[in-house]
């Protein structure tokens, strides 16, 4: 098995750490400290630097201004992106033009996909269903009426629901099918109410009451729905992995740099154990956030279907990325804690991402009925 990246991905992981050098993970007040979101924005200059660096585009054909190229690069890019707690929304809006490029109408690409690769429309995506435990699709009705759909229902927890200009919904019909719906957020039938993350971001509750949507806006292709939703979930395991690799990193060398009784913490055993066994946790998140990324990106057939690798991965991630972020805070002690240091900012990142797209139990619920219809051997 070969686990090489190409020359092109490669290349969009370093443009992407170029990109990112010199952001600052404190670049807006502390979640501890202010009672609502951190901020009002994305990070608009960063977002300018990712278009000019044409990584808003990379899943997009190159007839759409993109540079063609599939899930692992945008997953690289995600790695570094995390690393420096970078606030862009370049997950959503990257899985959801792929989803618009992957299934929708021609005259949806037309409107949709060159903008968004240059950073002038930004998307997003209501994936968390009603409550944030029930599917995300069984939260909204959608009924046609002609040559519109009309949606009701209502999505939580949508992230940068307040400033992207459109938002993928997806909605089940009477006949049990999944459309996915391209609303803008400004539209006759749709409100948003604030939330909060932990990370002190704004999220949005998407309410939807007879919002009519053009059927040239709907999605009404088989798969739509679950191909983007695994490709959500594989981007944040990316995102998971690259914040507990800069965590681990912090850590050692805060303890490399700590000393007590006369020699640096890192050099005792419990120490060094504890950071051995986070080591760990991130090679197993590595190793299965690629697997899951190339499942996507190859289409190649397996025992599974690919969302069984997509589970494993936010299996390890979501338990992974909570282990190393409540290690690293023991290992700091209290300066693990202290709003001047960003340890807590990435603690309250990882929270987020746990529970993005469902926990561990959740997926292991999936994999679980995977299992049980795929037996193995």
């Amino acid at each position: 098995m070969d686990f090489t990246f190409t020359e092109e991905q490669q290349a969009a992981a370093e443009a992407a750490q170029g990109v990112f050098a010199g952001v600052e993970p404190d670049a807006v007040p502390s979640p501890s400290l202010v009672p609502g979101a951190v901020a009002d924005d994305f990070d608009r200059v960063l977002w300018a630097r990712l278009a000019e660096a044409d990584l808003l585009s990379l899943l997009l054909d190159v007839r759409h201004g993109g540079a063609g190229l599939d899930a692992i690069a945008l997953c690289l890019v995600l790695r570094e992106s995390a690393k420096v707690l970078a606030r862009v929304p370049l997950l959503e809006s990257s899985a959801a033009a792929a989803a618009v490029q992957a299934y929708g109408g021609e005259e949806l690409k037309a409107a949709l996909l060159a903008r968004a690769g240059r950073g002038e429309t930004v998307l997003t995506v209501a994936a968390n269903g009603r409550t944030g435990h029930d599917p995300a699709e069984l939260a909204v009705t959608a009924r046609q009426e002609g040559n519109e759909w009309i949606l009701d229902g209502v999505q939580t927890a949508v992230p940068w629901a307040h400033i992207a200009d459109f938002v993928l919904v997806p909605a089940h019909t009477t006949t049990d099918r999944t459309l996915l719906a391209v609303i803008p957020r400004v539209h006759e039938g749709v409100g948003l109410a604030e939330q909060i993350s932990t990370t002190g971001e704004r999220l949005g509750e998407l309410r939807l009451e007879s919002a009519r949507i053009a059927a040239r806006d709907v999605i009404d292709a088989e798969g739509a729905w679950e191909w983007l939703r695994e490709l959500l979930a594989t981007g944040t395991c990316a995102l998971a992995l690259g914040l507990g690799e800069r965590v681990l990193a912090m850590t050692s060398e805060y303890t490399g740099k700590r000393e007590q009784f006369g020699f640096p913490v890192a050099t005792f055993q419990a120490v060094a154990v504890q950071a051995a066994d986070r080591y760990i946790d991130l090679r197993a998140m590595e190793a299965t956030l690629w697997q899951a990324a190339w499942r996507i990106a190859s289409g190649a057939s397996g025992a599974l279907p690919a969302s069984g690798d997509v589970a494993v991965a936010k299996i390890w991630a979501s338990e992974g990325v909570r282990r190393v972020v409540q290690t690293a805070q023991h290992l700091h002690g209290g300066f693990g804690a202290d709003v001047e240091y960003p340890l807590h900012r990435y603690h309250a990142w990882a929270k987020h991402l746990e529970l993005q797209l469902g926990p561990a139990a959740a997926h292991e619920e999936t994999l679980g009925d995977l299992l049980a219809a795929h037996p193995l051997g």
